[in-house]
């Protein structure tokens, strides 16, 4: 009687390579998120002491108390609040439709409107700075809510990831909707739109985040600390408390407190930010 052998798989060394250099990624994304939320809870002090110390030696929550507290965040949290939730808003709404249309009409001249958009993906943002300041200050919407928004309500990415996935919805479920009396309109926001709920909310989900962290922008925009956004406040608060030098302690804390919307986001958008669309019903 003889026994099966097992057959064990065969060591690969590109396996140990790909490993290997995943892990150091791995370590080099998460290490200073680690950093900034151990940092939280040291003084400045003990930031800028050697030899360097990961843990805490003497934990604190002065840095926290100082933000809630002594500082007014009130007031720069909704204006973050204002930015954030009407950028990804109008960013979702004019991506998809500007998206549905590069994808399913047709019309005179729309390669070419294609071609320029995609260009402008590949144009760096600090090049459009001063032209779009420029442009805010001429139509009187500098300080204002409408100069922080007004940039940011449509990309050439939402609309390029839009596009994109509305090609592969099938040109007879459309049909079947206009067949069944529906207009362009209807068609869109009650059939298109519900399938795209995987690419509106990975949309979501980047637009938030660019906007929530946004800096130059809103410093650039706002002529008062009424207008400030977090980001903005957290730099010139630290800076501030700070006296000569910046206080890290201050500037890790307040960057903890900001990333944890982007946070809650994502957990709570996670499924349909990692799952597919699948198309049932079609014959």
């Amino acid at each position: 009687m003889t026994l099966a052998r097992t057959h064990r798989p065969a060591f690969r060394w590109g396996n140990l390579i790909v490993l290997v250099v995943l892990s150091v990624g791995l370590a080099a994304t998460i290490l200073p998120f680690v950093w900034m939320v151990l940092g939280a809870f040291k003084t400045n002090a003990e930031i800028m002491s050697r030899p360097v110390t990961w843990w805490p030696q003497h934990p604190t929550l002065d840095n926290f108390r100082a933000w809630l507290f002594e500082f007014d965040i009130v007031r720069p949290f909704l204006n973050s609040v204002i930015l954030a939730g009407a950028t990804v808003a109008t960013t979702l709404l004019f991506s998809s439709m500007v998206g549905w249309a590069l994808a399913k009409m047709t019309f005179p001249g729309k390669n070419a409107i294609i071609v320029v958009v995609l260009s402008t993906m590949f144009v760096p943002g600090i090049v459009t700075l001063i032209p779009q300041f420029v442009l805010i200050a001429n139509l009187g919407m500098v300080n204002t809510y409408w100069g922080l928004i007004l940039p940011g309500m449509v990309g050439a990415f939402g609309v390029f990831l839009m596009r994109q996935f509305m090609l592969e919805i099938p040109d007879s479920l459309l049909d079947a909707a206009r067949i069944d009396g529906a207009g362009e309109f209807r068609t869109f926001f009650q059939i298109v739109l519900p399938l795209c709920k995987a690419p509106l909310a990975t949309l979501a989900i980047f637009t938030f985040m660019g906007s929530w962290n946004s800096f130059l922008w809103p410093l650039i925009i706002s002529q008062d600390d009424s207008m400030y956004t977090l980001p903005v406040s957290l730099a010139l608060f630290s800076s501030e408390a700070g006296g000569h030098g910046a206080d890290y302690g201050l500037q890790m804390a307040g960057s903890f407190l900001i990333v944890i919307p982007v946070l809650v986001l994502f957990i709570a958008m996670q499924k349909h930010f990692v799952q597919g669309i699948t198309m049932t019903g079609i014959k």
